[in-house]
C-alpha cells in the first residue's frame, strides 16, 4: 500500500502486485487511483513513478515539484531550439548594437548564483552620476511564439529550492549564452541614467548593446572591500574598486531619495539553510543583508522605474508590477490591532506609503517590532502583474515594471520585447494571449 503525502487523504491506498512497477517499501512514489474506495473496500492505486528512498537528500523537492504541478522537464521542441543556439556571440548578433565592452561592468550576486541577469557601472558626472544597468538580452534568443517561449511562459519564472533551481529557460541559455559571465562578450539591453545629487533621474535611454563583464563579484566581498578603510590586496578589487565606490555613493543618494519619497522598508530577516555532507538540512541561520545587496537593489529599482516610464510615454501596453494599498477591511483590522498597542497609522481612510514608513520608524527598537511589522505587511494587498497601471504603493512609485531579470521572470522578457518594439518604431503584441491573461498567469505562477 501507499500512504498519501497529502494528509487530507487519511486512508492507505492498496497497490496490487502487478501495479507496483518495481517500487519497494520505504520509497517515495507517484501513484494514481484506479479504483475509488467503497463502503467495504479501500481505494486501489498503481505506481506511475519511483522517486527513490523517502529519506534521500532532495526527496522533499521531488515531492514538491509534483505536488504543486511545477513543470520541471522542458519540451522536446524547446530542447531542440536550445541546442540550435550558438555557444557564443556571433558577428551577426553584434550588428546594430552599441559597444560597451570598454566599460568595466561587473555583476554582483549571491555566492551560489549561476545565472547572472544584470551588470552595473557608475561614474561621477559633476555633482551627479551616470549609471549604466546592463541586462541580459534574452529576447534576442527567445522569440515570441517559439517553443522556448512557450515553455518559459508556462513556467512564468524560475523556482529556487535549496541546492536546486528549476529554471525558466534551459541551462544552455540561463547559465551560459544569456548569463553575463565574466571575461566573455554578451548581448544586453542597457539602461543609461543620469541621476542628480538629490537622487532624481533626470534622463534615461534604452538601447541594445554588447558588453564584457570584468568580474563576477559577490555581495559579501564587495561589502568587505567597501567597508574596509585599508586598500584591498586583491588585484581584481583594486581594478574595480573606484567604480564600486561610485556605486556606493550613488546608493546613499538613492536611499535618501527613497526615504523622502516615503517608500516602505520592511526590515525582514532572511533565512539560509545549511546542509551537512549528506545533503540534509543541518541548521537554519539568519542571512543578514549588507549594503552591497541594497546597492544593487536600488540600481535595479531605478532601471525598472525607467522602463515603466519609457513604455508609458510611448503608450506601449505592458505588464506593470502593481501594488495597491490596503483594502478598507484590512485597514480597519490593522488600525484595531495598532490601537491595542497604543499606536496609530496616519492618513485616515487613505494612508500613503509615507504613513506606513513613518510608523515603521516609530516602532524601531520595540520588543514587538517584528510582530507589528508583520501585521502591517499583511495589511497590504499582494503585488501583481497587470496591464492597467495603478502604481506601486509599497515602493511609492507612480509606475513600475520588471525589466532587470529576463532570465528568471517572464514579465521581464515581455518588457524587453516591448522596449525593443518601441525603439524600432513599432508596437509589441504578445502571441497567443492578451495582456490581462498573461498578467493573471504570471501573478499566479510567481
Amino acid at each position: 500500500f501507499v500512504v498519501a503525502e497529502n494528509r487530507r487523504i487519511s486512508q492507505d491506498l492498496l497497490v496490487p502486485e502487478g501495479e507496483r512497477h518495481g517500487a519497494r517499501a520505504g520509497q517515495g512514489v507517484v501513484a494514481e487511483i484506479i479504483e475509488q474506495p467503497g463502503p467495504d473496500r479501500e481505494a486501489v492505486a498503481r505506481v506511475k513513478e519511483v522517486l527513490g528512498g523517502v529519506t534521500d537528500p532532495g526527496m522533499e523537492i521531488e515531492i514538491a515539484l509534483r505536488k504543486h504541478a511545477l513543470p520541471f522537464v522542458f519540451s522536446t521542441e524547446a530542447e531542440r531550439e536550445a541546442k540550435r543556439l550558438p555557444a557564443e556571440v556571433r558577428a551577426a548578433d553584434r550588428k546594430g548594437r552599441e559597444d560597451l565592452t570598454h566599460l568595466p561592468l561587473v555583476t554582483i550576486d549571491g555566492a551560489t548564483a549561476r545565472d547572472f541577469d544584470d551588470a552595473v557601472y557608475c561614474e561621477r558626472k559633476g555633482a551627479g552620476f551616470r549609471l549604466l544597468v546592463a541586462i541580459a538580452d534574452v529576447s534576442h534568443y527567445v522569440k515570441d511564439g517559439s517553443a522556448l517561449d512557450a515553455d518559459a511562459r508556462e513556467r512564468g519564472n524560475s523556482v529556487y529550492f535549496p541546492r536546486r533551481v528549476i529554471p525558466m529557460l534551459p541551462e544552455a541559455l540561463s547559465n551560459e549564452l544569456c548569463s553575463l559571465k565574466p571575461d566573455v562578450d554578451r548581448l544586453c539591453m542597457a539602461c543609461e541614467m543620469a541621476i542628480d545629487a538629490r537622487g532624481t533621474i533626470t534622463s534615461h535611454r534604452f538601447f541594445p548593446a554588447i558588453m564584457h563583464s570584468r568580474a563576477r563579484l559577490t555581495y559579501d566581498e564587495v561589502w568587505q572591500w567597501l567597508d574596509s578603510p585599508a586598500p584591498p590586496a586583491d588585484a581584481r578589487a583594486q581594478a574595480v574598486l573606484p567604480h564600486l565606490r561610485n556605486l556606493y555613493a550613488l546608493y546613499k543618494v538613492l536611499l535618501e531619495a527613497r526615504e523622502a519619497r516615503g517608500a516602505i522598508d520592511f526590515d525582514t530577516v532572511e533565512l539560509a539553510l545549511e546542509f551537512d555532507t549528506s545533503g540534509k538540512i543541518e541548521r537554519i541561520v539568519p542571512a543578514p543583508r549588507n549594503d552591497a545587496h541594497k546597492l544593487i537593489e536600488e540600481c535595479m529599482l531605478a532601471a525598472n522605474v525607467c522602463a515603466a516610464d519609457f513604455l508609458a510615454a510611448y503608450k506601449q501596453a505592458v505588464l506593470y508590477r502593481v501594488h495597491a494599498g490596503p483594502t478598507p477591511e484590512k485597514l480597519v483590522q490593522l488600525k484595531a490591532f495598532l490601537a491595542s498597542a497604543a499606536l496609530e497609522l496616519g492618513g485616515g481612510d487613505a494612508p500613503t506609503a509615507m504613513d506606513y514608513a513613518k510608523l515603521m520608524r516609530k516602532i524601531e527598537g520595540r520588543p514587538d517590532q517584528a510582530l507589528l511589522q508583520t501585521v502591517m505587511l499583511r495589511s497590504l494587498q499582494q503585488a501583481q502583474y497587470r496591464p492597467d497601471n495603478v502604481g506601486h504603493f509599497g515602493l511609492a512609485y507612480d509606475a513600475y515594471a520588471h525589466f532587470t531579470s529576463p532570465i528568471r521572470r517572464y514579465p521581464d522578457l515581455l518588457v524587453h520585447r516591448a522596449i525593443k518594439a518601441v525603439l524600432a518604431g513599432g508596437r509589441y503584441v504578445p502571441a497567443g494571449a492578451t495582456w490581462s491573461e498573461l498578467g493573471a498567469h504570471c501573478s499566479l505562477t510567481e
